[in-house]
């Protein structure tokens, strides 16, 4: 693929239109290995769009994308997407399987276990090892049906992370979670990051307040473009968040966590 210093994401110029709908205009980003970036926007800003493209799950219309080193359109994207962890909140299983059973799909990349498929003792343990860190070993007998959302947001990172990946994508995370269940999931992105240094991790959110204290770098877009980008702690500012969401905002951090409220002052 590529070397453990080069991108693990490019995107230059990138144009997307749908039905003469231009929903991406001239978007550029670079993510680096041990990276953590936040995607940050108001609806229709074109986040969703912008990670269809970085998980090759579509192309631009214009511009070039290369994902861990292979440039879209010159690759064949579903062995490029073996190699990416995309958590979806909207997970399609619709059986009872147990807890660990969840997660040992991310070796198979499949929603249910392949007919006759067993893991080896070495996936087992990664298994194993993968829902510590997320917090949710004693989920390994228990059945998706009877999971609260947060639980199975925990699960799915750790079945995303199976296959090692250098990049991992993850879509509303907390979309849904109450406050306990939302802090549970931060701290297991943390911990997880803190155990794969060189992972890269994109993660989009509405609210800064999801966004966990090892978060390093942030992109802003608004209808399509690029508001602000780069190092966290200049681009999840007052000023630029204000711009990308077209109101008075204030944002403060404290313990490595940002906070959002009114700006009283400018409104």
């Amino acid at each position: 693929m590529t070397s453990p210093t080069s991108p693990v994401l490019a995107a230059d110029g990138v144009d997307v239109a749908r039905s003469g709908k231009k929903l991406l205009d001239h978007v550029s980003v670079v993510v680096r290995p041990g990276e953590h970036w936040a995607l940050l926007g108001p609806n229709g800003a074109g986040k969703s769009t912008l990670l269809s493209l970085l998980s090759a799950e579509q192309h631009p219309t214009r511009g070039t994308v290369e994902v861990l080193g292979r440039r879209l359109g010159r690759t064949d994207v579903r062995e490029l997407r073996r190699h990416i962890g995309h958590v979806n909140p909207r997970h399609d299983l619709r059986s009872a399987l147990s807890g660990r059973d969840i997660v040992l799909t991310g070796a198979t990349g499949s929603i249910e276990p392949p007919p006759r498929w067993r893991p080896s003792p070495e996936q087992a343990a990664r298994a194993d090892a993968l829902m510590e860190t997320m917090g949710v070993g004693a989920l390994r007998d228990d059945t998706w049906p009877t999971l609260s959302q947060g639980e199975r947001g925990r699960l799915l990172i750790a079945r995303a992370l199976m296959p090692a990946p250098r990049l991992l994508l993850l879509d509303e995370p907390a979309s849904g979670l109450d406050v306990a269940a939302r802090e549970q999931l931060i701290t297991g992105i943390d911990e997880l990051r803190r155990e794969h240094p060189e992972l890269a991790t994109v993660l989009v959110t509405h609210h800064l307040e999801e966004l966990p204290a090892s978060t390093t770098h942030a992109l802003l877009l608004r209808a399509g473009q690029v508001v602000a980008s780069g190092e966290a702690e200049e681009t999840l500012a007052t000023k630029p968040v204000t711009a990308c969401f077209d109101h008075p905002i204030a944002i403060e951090r404290r313990g490595g966590r940002w906070s959002a409220r009114t700006d009283d002052a400018s409104a």
